[in-house]
Parts: structure tokens; C-alpha cells; sequence
């Protein structure tokens, strides 16, 4: 059977490769308990709807404006809440990549911070 050559010039250490995804991956843990922590605002309706997420998508507040409560266009108010929320998402998603892959270094993805050949 053949063994991988152990490190040196061009030489693969799965070794040093492991403890570096051991290390990534406590890393991306930490990051994805602080998230819980991170709110992000949106709102819709120049501001009559307003939602609060934490980072890690849970809606943690929802504010509607008095004046948007019309009895007669019920179907607005929904719209402007889903607007808010859906924005809200958003917003979260793009906090939670920005902070996981500034922690993992990957960036876009892909394993090139893990120092692979052809990676």
C-alpha cells in the first residue's frame, strides 16, 4: 500500500491539514453561537413595519406602525410585513457569511485555505 509522502517540499501533511479543519471548525462553532447574539433591522412601508433577526434567523421583534392597520386593505399590511421580514432574512444571511467566511478565510468557499494542492 502506498503512504502519502509526510511533509517536506510538495510533501501533503494530513496532519497538519486535520488540525487545521479541527481548528476551522471551532472556529465556525464560535462564530455561529455569536451570531445568536447579532441582530439585524429591516422594515418596509417607509418605516411602518419593522422587524428585528437575530443572526441566526430567529424574528426576535415585529413592529407595526398604527397607521398602517387599514381594516379595509388588510392585504397591504401583509405584503408590508412580508416585505420587512423577508428583508430582515436577508439581511441575517448576509451577516452570517460575512462572519463565517471571514472565520474560515474561504470567502467564496472551497478549500484553498486549507493549503491543498490544486485547491
Amino acid at each position: 500500500m502506498a503512504r502519502l509522502p509526510q511533509g517536506g517540499p510538495g510533501g501533503f501533511d494530513m496532519g497538519a491539514m486535520m488540525k487545521q479543519v479541527q481548528q476551522m471548525q471551532a472556529e465556525m462553532t464560535e462564530a455561529q453561537e455569536k451570531l445568536k447574539d447579532e441582530v439585524v433591522e429591516a422594515s418596509s412601508g417607509g418605516g411602518m413595519v419593522k422587524v428585528k433577526m437575530s443572526g441566526d434567523l430567529r424574528l426576535l421583534e415585529l413592529t407595526i406602525d398604527p397607521d398602517a392597520i387599514d381594516p379595509e386593505d388588510a392585504e397591504m399590511l401583509s405584503d408590508m410585513v412580508l416585505a420587512a421580514v423577508n428583508e430582515g432574512i436577508r439581511a441575517a444571511q448576509e451577516l452570517a457569511a460575512s462572519k463565517m467566511g471571514s472565520v474560515s478565510g474561504l470567502g467564496g468557499g472551497g478549500l484553498g485555505g486549507l493549503g491543498l494542492p490544486g485547491m
